[in-house]
């Protein structure tokens, strides 16, 4: 079971990484060149929350704290997502009643559950259905790289640990292209949770003249309080499984062991029927991710679901004044593009 990225994606010296160097200058000239592709427009506003990276930086969680946030203040937003995971081309309107991972991925489950949301490999034909669906503002996750739909607002999404990595394009490194044009692209980078790695990028994003943000996240203080003074077996399939880990211990709460599956793995009975003997063998609980458990809602699961605890988490984002000012600036920027010709 291997969740994690290669080893050499944290160390530049990397002779691995230097060999792979010419790949990563190919990847990153493409990457940069379809960047600058023909965008389509929609009659809404269009905040996009992406990441200069491949691996989890918390992209989700800040989808919903900004879901959350543009509802509070009286708008109607609907997420927009390609669905990664799931089988539907779409565009497709998510009913969690109706839809699964396999069809939607677990990503559109957890943003659902929170706001309408639209699956659709074709992002400008999601945006389109989310418009007639009554959205009046689109909020996309991911698709920072791809410029098929106009964006208003662009948010990069930084893990404070991480960071970019070794620097590096892929597969030299975890970069989609080099990080300096792709923050000029941006208009704002988030870094989640402290380290130099994270602050790093964030300083260069402020001498380019972009708003930085910091996100704090904060797991269920319930769910938390309730697995205090219990051991626990956490497993967990997204871009860093340690993030389950490392959230737990800051908790305070004893972790017997994690076990990491790749981002957006698709568990079968067999691998949940062993985590649970193995939890039960050395006296814990078994814990993962909202995410995970999306994955875990077919009939096949249903024997083991009473017994997985899942850990919910929250995004806190400020310095708020800068956020609303960033949500305040699509708004601004989609009027004037009303008014310019057609």
């Amino acid at each position: 079971m291997i969740g994690s990225a290669p080893a050499f994606w944290s160390r530049r010296t990397s002779l691995a990484s230097l060999l792979l160097s010419p790949v990563g200058c190919i990847v990153g000239a493409i990457t940069l060149r379809r960047m600058k592709g023909p965008s389509q427009i929609v009659p809404v506003p269009v905040l996009c929350i992406g990441n200069p990276t491949v691996g989890g930086a918390g992209k989700t969680p800040t989808a919903l704290a900004l879901l959350a946030r543009l509802s509070r203040q009286g708008h109607a937003p609907f997420a927009l997502l390609r669905g990664h995971g799931g089988s539907l081309p779409g565009p497709v309107r998510v009913v969690p009643d109706r839809h699964d991972a396999v069809a939607v991925g677990d990503e559109a489950l957890l943003l659902a559950a929170a706001a309408p949301t639209i699956v659709s490999r074709d992002r400008p034909s999601g945006a389109r259905l989310a418009v007639a669906e009554g959205a009046s503002v689109i909020l996309m996750d991911d698709g920072f790289q791809n410029p098929s739909l106009a964006k208003d607002v662009s948010v990069l999404v930084i893990d404070g640990a991480a960071g970019v990595g070794n620097g590096r394009v892929l597969p030299a490194g975890p970069l989609r292209a080099p990080l300096a044009p792709q923050l000029a692209a941006a208009d704002a980078v988030l870094v989640v949770g402290d380290g130099a790695a994270g602050e790093a990028v964030a300083a260069q994003a402020a001498r380019m003249g972009k708003a930085v943000l910091h996100g704090t996240v904060r797991p269920d203080p319930q769910v938390v309080a309730a697995l205090r003074g219990r051991r626990v077996l956490a497993f967990a399939g997204i871009g860093r499984p340690d993030k389950l880990a490392t959230t737990l211990r800051t908790a305070d709460v004893e972790v017997a062991g994690l076990r990491a599956f790749p981002d957006h793995h698709a568990y079968v009975p067999d691998e949940i029927a062993a985590l649970a003997a193995e939890a039960e063998r050395i006296g814990a609980m078994l814990v993962t991710t909202s995410k995970d458990m999306a994955r875990l809602r077919a009939p096949a699961f249903a024997a083991h679901r009473p017994a997985i605890i899942v850990l919910p988490i929250e995004m806190e984002i400020g310095p708020q004044a800068t956020l609303d000012d960033l949500l305040a600036l699509a708004f601004t920027r989609a009027a004037r593009r009303s008014l310019q010709p057609a």
